[in-house]
């Protein structure tokens, strides 16, 4: 007996041999004439019956081929049994049935004619591992998540097929459209196979070119300017935005109808936007059809309130567009902002403001009528707070500025959401969201923050152009116990200064809206300058003590704080280096140091009135902020003076860029005498500096009053002497001063998203402000010099200078001192130093003895000029580009600013820089 062998194919042949021979002789019965057939007709002529196919009963049914499958989840994927009668299609079924199982590569059934079914299979080979090689652009485990096809899993050609088409899809996203995935499979031992995904990535698709049919008024490269996309160009190697970008594609269909919509074309529209690729499929060419249509004005503007007590003739002058404008619809967009967000100061939270456009197509206007539809006023149901895991309700309820039960006011709303930012302790750009309360005249208000880590402890190295090497080591926790409490531990070394500061602030005191905070330091501060390569410690100020600080809000924008500071300020020379016998040398350090020198005791008292209504304290874009202060030093102490100050600053927000303007001032006056002629009454630590940082273009303490040494140089061949004036060889000492004002204007560009998150902030700027008032110090000496008949300096053969060398004063009483010449006990000549021009007295102001005249005592050194400069109020300006960066290595601030205004003796500087610490 042979047995049949069924398969897919031969089923389906069988079945389509039967329909056919069924189909041909219902065909022939249907289309013989009615009126031809006999009234009898005989056996013989009538037509054959149609084959019916044979059934049979399947007396025995098993599986051969299985290796990892049982037998019986083969059959249990089919209909066969044994016992149950079978045809042809039933066998057809039961292949179809298997293969799709996906478990089986191949499936025959023998033995139908003989009832003794076989069902023969081949499995599925199992993936021993899936490789992907060729991708460079796309790491492995960005693939191997988005595809199917696994070790341990069963392989199927079905499954390669489509994980090929998601890899596609993913270079495809990245814009790389040329991108080719190739699969292989390796075959091993116990029926196992190695995937293989051979990628070739291809280049960036980029955009060749931008085609736009159909514009007139507006030039191609004026609507390609308002695209998000670029045409690839070598000066945008770095732009991201020259990739073809499907969803980019419609985002600038969308800029196009703004740009005509907000130019008076309010007809436009896109009719086609087709991207092709070319044929090397490298770039894309995008095609716009547009249709402008004609340009509109503003036609009659009303609005329409059904809200009572609203007047609409005045909310009608109060809309931003009037009859005779050209069109514009983000006029008509900020109109329906500004109506719902005055009806929100009534309470009307859910105001529907509904615009009626009334084109008139034969004069091309543009007719709006404003609905305001009845609306019940609203109130506040309840306030949600939810995704805050460390910061307690209360700190983030205490900043609402309405209550459950509240009317609704959009205003205070909007102040709620300002103030919570202002923080600092959640996500960026925090919105407080509206839900329908549980009936019509109720909202709910949901504050779903998202906390970010407010805990900092930074332990840094780095190098600024101020400070030179910087170590910070500091701990702050600017939410402590998620209470909002401020505590902060911080130590600085560096060679400018040294210090040591622990503070701690509670910002509502006994569940109170008043702040309450201390401080304690240390501070090493040293002023120096720079004499060629060497850096000259000047003088040195320590300061230790503490300061407390109470503050108290009068209204929603201003508070009152008030200040009280103790300290013991030492301010010292390094003796080694300045001083002489034990007394300060006004000739190495100079008489306005020397007059500097001390300890004094600063007891402190001020206050601050403050206004601020800025939406973010941390990066405002707009509001402003006003700080006005008093400071008076005589509560005891050995200090007197009182102190004003001034800072104003303000931020718009003009599209995306940032522009703020700030101003500030101060004045500080001397309550005590002056204690000498040329000192001035406020100590040299008590004075205002001005420069880098907070004025960009110059010098640390590079502007204002100054004592400036230069030296006198020259050569023995010629005999005269000149000015060294090269900048690293002229001592500079910045004085302060007593008043000063610094005005800023800086701009902020939009950045796109990338940019954004690297943490860049760029922007430009414009500073004007000066440094001046203080008195006018007394010369350190006088030279008298010899000189040329033409006012030159001469020099002596031996190149030393030719000069009288200064007087010497007596270093306790101040008088001058003088040579007296005598004879000593063995009959020399000798000199002995006195304070009589005639004569001699041993003692300080004694009577003075004889009649000899003496010789003025002076002592020889290298003659320098010493000037006194800077002390004027007229600006100084400089305009510069800078950009923040919160680099991996620490914040990092960097400014290229040229000084366009200065004074004789400003300090200017064309690059600054800081990293590894704050600024």
């Amino acid at each position: 007996m042979t047995a049949s062998k069924f398969s897919i194919y031969g089923a389906h042949g069988v079945a389509l041999l039967a329909s056919t021979m069924l189909s041909g002789t219902a065909a022939s019965a249907q289309t013989r004439p009615a009126a031809a057939a006999p009234a009898v007709q005989p056996p013989a002529a009538q037509a054959p019956a149609a084959p019916v196919a044979p059934t049979r009963t399947i007396r025995s049914l098993r599986v051969e081929g299985a290796q990892r499958i049982e037998p019986d989840t083969v059959l249990s994927y089919t209909k066969l049994r044994v016992g149950i009668p079978y045809t042809a299609e039933t066998l057809d079924q039961a292949i179809k049935d298997l293969y799709a199982s996906d478990l089986l590569a191949n499936v025959e059934i023998e033995g139908a004619e003989t009832s003794d079914i076989i069902v023969r299979v081949r499995e599925n080979p199992i993936i021993n591992r899936v490789v992907l090689e060729g991708n460079k652009r796309l790491k492995d485990d960005k693939i191997t998540k988005e595809i199917k096809l696994a070790p341990r899993q069963i392989f199927t050609r079905t499954a390669v097929r489509a994980d090929v088409a998601r890899i596609v899809e993913l270079y495809r996203r990245q814009g790389r459209f040329a991108a080719n995935v190739e699969p292989k499979m390796v075959m091993l031992d116990q029926n196992r196979v190695d995937v293989i995904f051979e990628i070739q990535e291809g280049p960036k698709s980029k955009v060749r070119q931008i085609n736009i049919l159909g514009n007139e008024v507006f030039s191609d490269s004026e609507l390609r300017g308002e695209m998000a996309t670029k045409e690839s160009r070598p000066w945008r190697i770095f732009s991201s935005n020259t990739s073809y970008d499907q969803d980019r594609l419609a985002y600038d269909q969308q800029k196009l109808r703004q740009f005509y919509l907000t130019n008076g074309y309010a007809d436009f529209r896109v009719i086609s936007a087709v991207a092709e690729l070319t044929p090397d499929k490298e770039d894309f060419i995008i095609t716009y059809v547009v249709e402008e249509g004609k340009r509109y004005k503003f036609g009659d503007v009303a609005v329409e309130s059904a809200i009572r007590d609203f007047d609409n003739a005045s909310l009608t002058k109060s809309l931003p567009m009037k009859k005779g404008d050209w069109y514009n619809a983000k006029l008509t967009e900020d109109a329906i902002d500004q109506l719902s967000e005055y009806a929100g100061l009534f309470g009307y939270a859910f105001t529907d403001v509904r615009p009626e456009y009334q084109p008139d197509r034969e004069n091309l206007t543009m007719a709006i009528t404003f609905f305001l539809n009845e609306a019940n006023r609203t109130y506040v149901e309840k306030i949600d707070i939810t995704g805050n895991t460390q910061t307690q309700d209360r700190v983030i309820r205490r900043e609402f500025r309405v209550a459950e039960g509240d009317a609704f006011n959009a205003f205070l709303i909007k102040r709620s959401q300002d103030r919570i930012n202002s923080l600092g302790y959640f996500q960026d750009k925090f919105e407080i969201e509206r839900k329908e309360g549980s009936s019509p005249d109720r909202i709910i208000l949901a504050a779903n923050v998202e906390e970010k880590s407010t805990g900092e402890l930074t332990l840094s190295a780095g190098f600024s152009s101020l400070e030179r090497f910087i170590i910070q080591a500091s701990i702050r926790q600017r939410n402590f116990r998620g209470k909002g409490q401020d505590l902060q531990a911080s130590v600085n070394y560096s060679t400018y200064q040294k210090s040591i500061e622990l503070g701690f602030t509670e910002p509502y005191l006994f569940d109170k809206n008043i702040a309450l905070g201390g401080t304690l330091f240390r501070r090493d501060f040293n002023s120096f300058n720079f004499l060629g390569t060497g850096r000259n410690s000047l003088y040195s100020q320590i300061s230790t003590g503490g300061q407390v600080v109470a503050s108290v809000p009068l209204t929603e924008f201003w508070t009152l704080s008030g200040r009280y500071q103790l300290s013991q300020d030492n301010v010292g020379l390094d003796e080694a280096t300045y001083f002489t016998d034990g007394v300060c040398d006004p000739l190495k350090a100079g008489r306005y140091l020397c007059d500097s020198i001390g300890n004094r005791l600063s007891s402190i008292v001020g206050a601050n009135l403050i206004f601020d209504n800025l939406n973010n304290r941390l990066r405002p874009s707009r509001g402003q902020r006003l700080v006005t202060g008093v400071d008076f030093a005589g509560l005891g102490g050995d200090v007197r003076y009182a102190r004003v100050r001034g800072d104003f600053d303000k931020y718009w927000n003009l599209g995306g860029f940032v522009l703020s303007a700030g101003i500030e001032g101060g004045y500080i006056h001397a309550l005590q005498k002056s204690p000498g002629e040329g000192i001035d009454p406020v100590r040299i630590v008590d004075r205002f500096y001005l420069g880098e940082p907070q004025f960009r273009g110059f010098d640390i303490r590079g502007v204002g009053p100054r004592i400036q040494r230069q030296r006198y140089t020259g050569s023995v061949a010629g005999g005269d002497q000149a000015l060294i004036t090269a900048r690293d060889q002229v001592l500079n000492d910045p004085l302060g001063g007593k008043a000063y004002y610094l005005g800023k204007l800086e701009l902020e560009p939009p950045l796109g998203s990338g940019i954004a998150e690297l943490g860049l902030r760029p922007s430009i700027f414009i500073q004007a402000g000066a440094l001046f008032g203080v008195t006018r110090p007394l010369p350190t000496v006088q030279f008298e010099q010899a000189k040329n008949a033409d006012g030159t300096l001469r020099f002596n053969k031996d190149g030393s200078p030719s000069l009288l060398p200064f007087t010497q004063l007596d270093k306790v009483n101040g008088l001058q001192l003088y040579n007296n010449q005598f004879t000593d006990a063995s009959g020399q000549p000798a000199f002995r130093q006195t304070t009589c021009a005639v004569g001699y007295s041993s003692t300080i102001g004694g009577t003075c003895v004889g009649g000899e005249a003496n010789t003025i005592s002076a002592t020889p050194t290298q003659p320098f000029l010493e000037q006194f400069l800077g002390d004027s109020a007229r600006p100084r300006l400089s305009i510069g580009i800078g950009v923040n960066w919160n680099s991996p290595f620490g914040p990092l601030r960097i400014d290229l600013a040229k000084a366009l205004l200065s004074q004789p003796g400003d300090d200017k500087k064309l690059i600054t820089f800081n990293v590894g610490t704050q600024f």
